[in-house]
Protein backbone atom coordinates (compact mmCIF):
# COMPACT_ATOMS: atom_id res chain seq x y z
CA UNK A 1 0.00 0.00 0.00
CA UNK A 2 1.52 3.14 -0.81
CA UNK A 3 1.59 6.14 1.50
CA UNK A 4 0.60 9.95 1.58
CA UNK A 5 1.89 11.59 -1.74
CA UNK A 6 4.70 14.71 -2.09
CA UNK A 7 1.67 17.70 -2.84
CA UNK A 8 4.59 19.76 -3.52
CA UNK A 9 8.15 21.55 -3.13
CA UNK A 10 9.18 25.26 -1.69
CA UNK A 11 12.48 26.71 -2.03
CA UNK A 12 13.56 29.78 -0.71
CA UNK A 13 17.24 31.11 0.29
CA UNK A 14 18.87 32.75 3.60
CA UNK A 15 22.22 34.65 3.25
CA UNK A 16 23.17 35.67 6.93
CA UNK A 17 26.28 37.57 7.60
CA UNK A 18 29.26 36.13 9.60
CA UNK A 19 29.71 37.80 12.99
CA UNK A 20 33.63 38.26 12.42
CA UNK A 21 35.40 37.79 9.53
CA UNK A 22 36.25 34.07 8.77
CA UNK A 23 39.06 32.38 6.41
CA UNK A 24 40.75 29.34 6.08
CA UNK A 25 43.53 28.02 4.54
CA UNK A 26 42.42 28.39 0.88
CA UNK A 27 39.23 30.47 1.17
CA UNK A 28 37.76 33.83 3.17
CA UNK A 29 33.99 34.42 3.12
CA UNK A 30 31.73 36.90 5.20
CA UNK A 31 28.15 35.29 4.75
CA UNK A 32 26.85 31.74 4.59
CA UNK A 33 23.84 31.30 2.46
CA UNK A 34 21.56 28.42 3.33
CA UNK A 35 19.16 26.93 0.44
CA UNK A 36 16.14 25.55 2.35
CA UNK A 37 13.24 22.99 1.00
CA UNK A 38 10.10 22.75 2.17
CA UNK A 39 8.39 19.15 1.10
CA UNK A 40 4.52 18.96 1.95
CA UNK A 41 2.29 15.52 1.44
CA UNK A 42 0.03 14.03 4.14
CA UNK A 43 -1.18 17.36 5.67
CA UNK A 44 2.78 17.51 7.13
CA UNK A 45 5.92 19.70 6.10
CA UNK A 46 9.74 18.13 5.97
CA UNK A 47 12.63 20.88 5.83
CA UNK A 48 15.77 20.06 4.20
CA UNK A 49 18.61 22.39 3.47
CA UNK A 50 22.29 22.54 2.09
CA UNK A 51 24.72 25.64 2.21
CA UNK A 52 25.76 27.10 -1.10
CA UNK A 53 24.84 29.72 -3.77
CA UNK A 54 21.49 30.89 -4.94
CA UNK A 55 21.54 28.95 -8.04
CA UNK A 56 21.50 25.54 -5.98
CA UNK A 57 17.43 26.70 -5.20
CA UNK A 58 16.82 27.42 -8.64
CA UNK A 59 17.59 24.06 -9.67
CA UNK A 60 15.51 22.61 -7.30
CA UNK A 61 12.42 24.48 -8.86
CA UNK A 62 13.53 23.77 -12.28
CA UNK A 63 15.04 19.83 -12.18
CA UNK A 64 14.11 18.38 -8.85
CA UNK A 65 11.18 19.45 -7.38
CA UNK A 66 8.40 17.86 -10.47
CA UNK A 67 10.29 14.58 -9.64
CA UNK A 68 9.33 14.74 -5.74
CA UNK A 69 5.85 16.08 -6.32
CA UNK A 70 4.03 12.94 -6.78
CA UNK A 71 6.26 10.54 -4.87
CA UNK A 72 5.64 8.53 -2.27
CA UNK A 73 5.96 10.38 1.33
CA UNK A 74 6.91 6.94 2.87
CA UNK A 75 9.18 6.36 0.87
CA UNK A 76 12.37 8.70 0.18
CA UNK A 77 15.27 6.72 -1.11
CA UNK A 78 12.85 5.55 -4.04
CA UNK A 79 12.41 9.87 -4.85
CA UNK A 80 16.00 9.94 -4.43
CA UNK A 81 16.90 7.75 -7.68
CA UNK A 82 14.45 9.15 -9.58
CA UNK A 83 16.29 12.41 -8.67
CA UNK A 84 20.05 11.39 -9.32
CA UNK A 85 18.40 9.93 -12.99
CA UNK A 86 16.87 13.43 -13.36
CA UNK A 87 19.95 15.25 -12.94
CA UNK A 88 22.66 12.87 -15.09
CA UNK A 89 22.82 15.75 -17.62
CA UNK A 90 22.31 18.89 -15.94
CA UNK A 91 25.23 17.90 -13.48
CA UNK A 92 25.65 15.37 -10.33
CA UNK A 93 28.58 17.09 -8.33
CA UNK A 94 28.29 20.22 -6.80
CA UNK A 95 24.94 21.69 -7.41
CA UNK A 96 23.57 19.32 -8.27
CA UNK A 97 24.59 17.02 -5.30
CA UNK A 98 23.76 20.01 -3.07
CA UNK A 99 20.00 19.81 -4.53
CA UNK A 100 19.74 16.60 -3.97
CA UNK A 101 20.67 16.68 -0.79
CA UNK A 102 18.47 19.53 0.25
CA UNK A 103 15.19 17.80 -0.98
CA UNK A 104 16.34 14.26 0.21
CA UNK A 105 16.85 15.84 4.10
CA UNK A 106 13.11 17.38 3.55
CA UNK A 107 11.66 13.95 2.19
CA UNK A 108 13.17 12.37 5.56
CA UNK A 109 11.75 14.83 8.01
CA UNK A 110 8.34 14.70 6.20
CA UNK A 111 8.45 11.07 6.43
CA UNK A 112 9.40 10.98 10.15
CA UNK A 113 6.34 13.73 10.97
CA UNK A 114 4.09 11.61 9.35
CA UNK A 115 5.66 8.46 11.79
CA UNK A 116 5.17 10.78 14.35
CA UNK A 117 8.94 10.15 15.75
CA UNK A 118 12.27 12.02 15.73
CA UNK A 119 14.03 11.28 12.28
CA UNK A 120 16.82 9.68 14.41
CA UNK A 121 14.00 6.81 15.48
CA UNK A 122 13.01 7.09 11.80
CA UNK A 123 16.38 5.37 10.81
CA UNK A 124 17.72 2.51 12.01
CA UNK A 125 19.26 3.80 15.09
CA UNK A 126 22.50 2.58 16.50
CA UNK A 127 23.08 5.49 19.23
CA UNK A 128 21.75 7.52 21.84
CA UNK A 129 23.95 10.62 21.19
CA UNK A 130 26.09 12.03 18.88
CA UNK A 131 29.90 12.94 20.00
CA UNK A 132 30.87 16.31 19.11
CA UNK A 133 33.93 18.64 18.47
CA UNK A 134 34.04 22.44 18.37
CA UNK A 135 34.73 23.47 14.90
CA UNK A 136 36.01 27.12 14.42
CA UNK A 137 39.36 28.54 15.00
CA UNK A 138 39.91 30.72 11.67
CA UNK A 139 42.65 32.22 10.26
CA UNK A 140 41.50 35.31 10.38
CA UNK A 141 40.84 34.87 14.56
CA UNK A 142 43.28 37.14 16.67
CA UNK A 143 44.98 35.46 19.61
CA UNK A 144 42.09 36.42 21.83
CA UNK A 145 39.45 35.55 19.66
CA UNK A 146 40.69 32.15 19.05
CA UNK A 147 41.26 31.09 22.84
CA UNK A 148 37.94 32.30 23.22
CA UNK A 149 36.01 30.44 21.28
CA UNK A 150 38.13 27.26 21.40
CA UNK A 151 38.57 27.61 25.60
CA UNK A 152 35.02 28.30 25.57
CA UNK A 153 33.92 24.79 24.03
CA UNK A 154 36.42 23.20 26.26
CA UNK A 155 34.87 24.72 29.09
CA UNK A 156 31.48 23.62 28.20
CA UNK A 157 32.76 19.78 27.92
CA UNK A 158 33.03 19.60 24.65
CA UNK A 159 36.04 17.12 24.78
CA UNK A 160 37.49 17.91 21.17
CA UNK A 161 38.19 21.06 19.32
CA UNK A 162 39.47 21.97 15.77
CA UNK A 163 41.00 25.46 14.25
CA UNK A 164 42.01 26.45 10.98
CA UNK A 165 45.58 26.39 10.18
CA UNK A 166 47.82 26.62 6.46
CA UNK A 167 46.89 30.24 5.14
CA UNK A 168 50.27 31.64 7.11
CA UNK A 169 52.03 29.04 8.03
CA UNK A 170 54.76 30.59 9.59
CA UNK A 171 52.25 31.85 12.75
CA UNK A 172 51.02 28.46 13.19
CA UNK A 173 53.41 27.22 15.57
CA UNK A 174 52.15 30.24 17.95
CA UNK A 175 48.19 30.20 17.00
CA UNK A 176 48.38 26.44 18.38
CA UNK A 177 50.49 26.66 21.16
CA UNK A 178 47.84 29.62 22.16
CA UNK A 179 45.12 27.43 21.09
CA UNK A 180 46.45 24.27 23.03
CA UNK A 181 47.41 26.58 26.07
CA UNK A 182 43.24 27.69 25.62
CA UNK A 183 41.81 24.51 25.99
CA UNK A 184 44.21 22.51 28.15
CA UNK A 185 46.12 18.95 27.94
CA UNK A 186 43.38 17.09 28.41
CA UNK A 187 41.09 18.36 25.31
CA UNK A 188 41.54 16.53 21.78
CA UNK A 189 43.00 19.48 19.51
CA UNK A 190 42.35 18.76 15.92
CA UNK A 191 43.87 21.02 12.68
CA UNK A 192 42.48 21.40 9.10
CA UNK A 193 44.45 22.73 6.40
CA UNK A 194 41.91 22.95 3.97
CA UNK A 195 44.04 21.12 1.22
CA UNK A 196 46.09 24.29 1.19
CA UNK A 197 50.12 22.04 1.48
CA UNK A 198 51.98 20.86 -0.74
CA UNK A 199 52.72 17.18 -0.19
CA UNK A 200 56.09 17.61 1.51
CA UNK A 201 55.07 20.67 3.50
CA UNK A 202 52.21 18.83 4.36
CA UNK A 203 54.81 16.01 6.05
CA UNK A 204 56.84 18.49 7.90
CA UNK A 205 53.98 20.28 9.68
CA UNK A 206 52.14 16.90 10.60
CA UNK A 207 55.37 16.08 12.61
CA UNK A 208 55.11 19.89 14.54
CA UNK A 209 52.07 19.46 15.05
CA UNK A 210 51.88 16.03 16.68
CA UNK A 211 54.98 16.54 18.27
CA UNK A 212 54.90 19.85 19.91
CA UNK A 213 50.94 20.20 20.60
CA UNK A 214 49.54 17.13 20.57
CA UNK A 215 47.55 17.33 17.81
CA UNK A 216 46.02 13.99 17.01
CA UNK A 217 43.82 14.91 13.75
CA UNK A 218 44.75 16.74 10.77
CA UNK A 219 42.24 17.59 8.16
CA UNK A 220 42.74 17.94 4.33
CA UNK A 221 46.40 18.34 4.73
CA UNK A 222 46.61 18.36 0.98
CA UNK A 223 43.88 18.95 -1.48
CA UNK A 224 41.27 15.64 -1.59
CA UNK A 225 41.95 15.76 -4.97
CA UNK A 226 45.67 14.70 -4.64
CA UNK A 227 44.56 11.03 -3.50
CA UNK A 228 48.10 9.82 -3.69
CA UNK A 229 49.52 12.37 -1.36
CA UNK A 230 46.56 11.65 1.33
CA UNK A 231 47.72 7.92 0.90
CA UNK A 232 51.48 9.76 1.70
CA UNK A 233 50.42 11.25 4.84
CA UNK A 234 48.19 8.34 6.35
CA UNK A 235 51.08 6.17 6.08
CA UNK A 236 54.13 8.17 6.31
CA UNK A 237 52.90 10.69 9.22
CA UNK A 238 53.59 10.49 12.61
CA UNK A 239 51.66 8.11 14.53
CA UNK A 240 48.85 8.95 17.03
CA UNK A 241 48.06 11.51 14.12
CA UNK A 242 44.77 10.78 12.01
CA UNK A 243 44.51 11.87 8.22
CA UNK A 244 40.85 12.84 7.23
CA UNK A 245 39.12 13.94 4.36
CA UNK A 246 36.08 13.92 2.79
CA UNK A 247 33.34 17.17 2.97
CA UNK A 248 34.44 18.06 -1.00
CA UNK A 249 32.78 14.93 -2.36
CA UNK A 250 29.41 14.46 -4.03
CA UNK A 251 29.14 11.00 -5.03
CA UNK A 252 29.10 7.46 -3.15
CA UNK A 253 31.82 6.40 -5.67
CA UNK A 254 34.17 9.53 -4.79
CA UNK A 255 33.78 8.11 -1.37
CA UNK A 256 34.46 4.72 -1.46
CA UNK A 257 37.69 5.79 -3.44
CA UNK A 258 38.74 8.31 -0.97
CA UNK A 259 38.13 5.70 1.92
CA UNK A 260 41.56 4.14 0.93
CA UNK A 261 43.34 7.08 1.15
CA UNK A 262 42.64 8.57 4.67
CA UNK A 263 41.92 7.02 8.38
CA UNK A 264 38.78 8.73 8.98
CA UNK A 265 36.50 9.39 6.07
CA UNK A 266 34.25 12.83 6.69
CA UNK A 267 30.98 13.66 4.34
CA UNK A 268 28.57 16.25 4.63
CA UNK A 269 24.80 15.29 4.62
CA UNK A 270 24.33 18.67 2.53
CA UNK A 271 27.01 17.72 -0.22
CA UNK A 272 27.08 14.20 -0.71
CA UNK A 273 23.42 13.26 -1.71
CA UNK A 274 21.87 14.12 1.54
CA UNK A 275 20.55 11.27 4.30
CA UNK A 276 19.77 8.62 1.87
CA UNK A 277 23.33 8.79 0.56
CA UNK A 278 25.03 9.11 3.93
CA UNK A 279 23.45 6.14 5.41
CA UNK A 280 25.35 4.44 2.76
CA UNK A 281 28.81 6.30 3.45
CA UNK A 282 28.62 4.06 6.83
CA UNK A 283 28.48 0.56 5.00
CA UNK A 284 31.84 2.23 2.83
CA UNK A 285 33.69 2.87 6.24
CA UNK A 286 32.50 -0.63 7.50
CA UNK A 287 33.87 -2.39 4.79
CA UNK A 288 37.06 -0.35 4.60
CA UNK A 289 37.13 -1.17 8.74
CA UNK A 290 37.85 3.06 9.04
CA UNK A 291 35.70 5.44 11.55
CA UNK A 292 33.32 8.15 9.74
CA UNK A 293 33.64 11.75 11.14
CA UNK A 294 30.27 14.08 9.76
CA UNK A 295 31.33 17.53 8.41
CA UNK A 296 28.90 20.33 10.10
CA UNK A 297 25.04 20.84 9.63
CA UNK A 298 24.74 19.78 13.08
CA UNK A 299 20.73 19.86 12.93
CA UNK A 300 20.68 17.55 10.73
CA UNK A 301 24.31 15.33 11.24
CA UNK A 302 22.69 14.86 14.72
CA UNK A 303 20.14 12.72 13.61
CA UNK A 304 21.69 10.19 10.51
CA UNK A 305 24.73 9.78 12.68
CA UNK A 306 22.84 8.38 15.50
CA UNK A 307 22.15 5.35 12.87
CA UNK A 308 25.61 5.01 11.72
CA UNK A 309 27.70 2.32 13.35
CA UNK A 310 30.74 3.40 12.38
CA UNK A 311 30.74 6.94 13.96
CA UNK A 312 33.55 8.65 15.29
CA UNK A 313 31.74 12.32 15.81
CA UNK A 314 30.13 15.25 14.01
CA UNK A 315 31.60 18.59 13.51
CA UNK A 316 29.97 21.48 15.34
CA UNK A 317 30.94 24.20 13.50
CA UNK A 318 30.26 27.77 14.52
CA UNK A 319 29.05 29.01 11.40
CA UNK A 320 26.38 26.13 11.00
CA UNK A 321 25.44 26.08 14.23
CA UNK A 322 24.86 29.90 14.78
CA UNK A 323 22.50 30.36 11.26
CA UNK A 324 20.83 27.34 11.92
CA UNK A 325 19.97 29.16 15.66
CA UNK A 326 19.24 32.36 14.08
CA UNK A 327 17.00 30.85 11.35
CA UNK A 328 15.29 27.53 13.60
CA UNK A 329 13.23 26.92 16.39
CA UNK A 330 14.12 23.51 18.33
CA UNK A 331 18.13 23.41 17.43
CA UNK A 332 20.12 20.85 19.74
CA UNK A 333 22.13 22.33 22.37
CA UNK A 334 25.52 20.29 23.65
CA UNK A 335 25.57 18.28 26.48
CA UNK A 336 28.59 16.70 28.07
CA UNK A 337 29.86 16.46 24.77
CA UNK A 338 27.31 15.19 22.79
CA UNK A 339 24.19 16.11 20.55
CA UNK A 340 21.08 14.00 21.65
CA UNK A 341 17.83 13.92 19.84
CA UNK A 342 14.76 15.34 21.44
CA UNK A 343 12.46 12.67 21.72
CA UNK A 344 9.33 14.68 22.12
CA UNK A 345 9.88 16.40 18.55
CA UNK A 346 9.25 14.58 15.56
CA UNK A 347 11.04 14.58 12.24
CA UNK A 348 14.48 17.00 12.71
CA UNK A 349 12.15 18.85 15.42
CA UNK A 350 12.84 22.24 14.08
CA UNK A 351 10.81 24.74 12.74
CA UNK A 352 11.41 27.54 10.47
CA UNK A 353 11.45 30.99 12.04
CA UNK A 354 9.74 32.76 9.08
CA UNK A 355 9.59 36.62 10.40
CA UNK A 356 13.28 36.24 11.49
CA UNK A 357 14.27 34.71 8.68
CA UNK A 358 13.06 36.82 6.23
CA UNK A 359 15.35 39.50 7.31
CA UNK A 360 18.24 37.38 5.43
CA UNK A 361 15.80 36.37 2.57
CA UNK A 362 18.83 36.26 -0.62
Amino acid sequence: MSGPRIDRIEVSAYTVPTDYPESDGTLEWDSTTMILVEAHGGGRKGLGYTYGDVSVGRFVGSKLAGVAEGSDAMSPPAAWAKMQAAIRNAGRPGVGAMAVSAVDIALWDLKAKLLGVPLADALPRFHERVPIYGSGGFTSYPTGRLQEQLGGWAREGIPRVKMKVAREPEKDPERVRAAREAVGGDVELMVDANGAYSRKQALYWAGRFAGEFGVTYLEEPVSSEDREGLRLLRDRGPGGLAIAAGEYEWTLAQLFDLAGCVDILQADVTRCGGITALLRADGICKGRQIPFSAHCAPAVSAHVCCAMETLLHLEYFHDHVRVEEMLFEGTLRPEGGHLRPDPGRPGLGLELKRSEAEKYAA
